[in-house]
């Protein structure tokens, strides 16, 4: 299954014409859109569990894996069943 054909929290971005993560592919070098995945993946994966009423940025930081892995053509296989890193509280 396509990164696009799933999403986290809802149907939005999938009910569109055009996903904004399709339009940032097509507008965006590849080295920019790489760096937008990797980002997110970090954002969602410190925020894990620490943001109230936020409880699926663990699924989302997996998403964008899957997106990442999907621009650089690597597999995909088993990437939703990574754990995310807990990075603990700030010190």
């Amino acid at each position: 299954m396509s990164a696009l054909d799933r999403q986290c929290g809802g149907s939005h971005y999938r009910d569109m014409p055009i996903q904004p993560i399709e339009v940032m592919r097509e507008v965006l070098t590849k080295e920019e859109y790489i760096g937008f995945l990797k980002g997110n993946i970090i954002k969602y994966s410190m925020r894990a569990g620490k943001k109230q009423g936020a409880s699926d940025d663990a699924d989302k930081a997996a998403h964008y894996r899957q997106f990442l892995a999907e621009a650089k053509g690597e597999p995909t296989n088993g990437l939703l069943d990574l754990p995310v890193i807990d990075m603990g509280e700030p010190t």
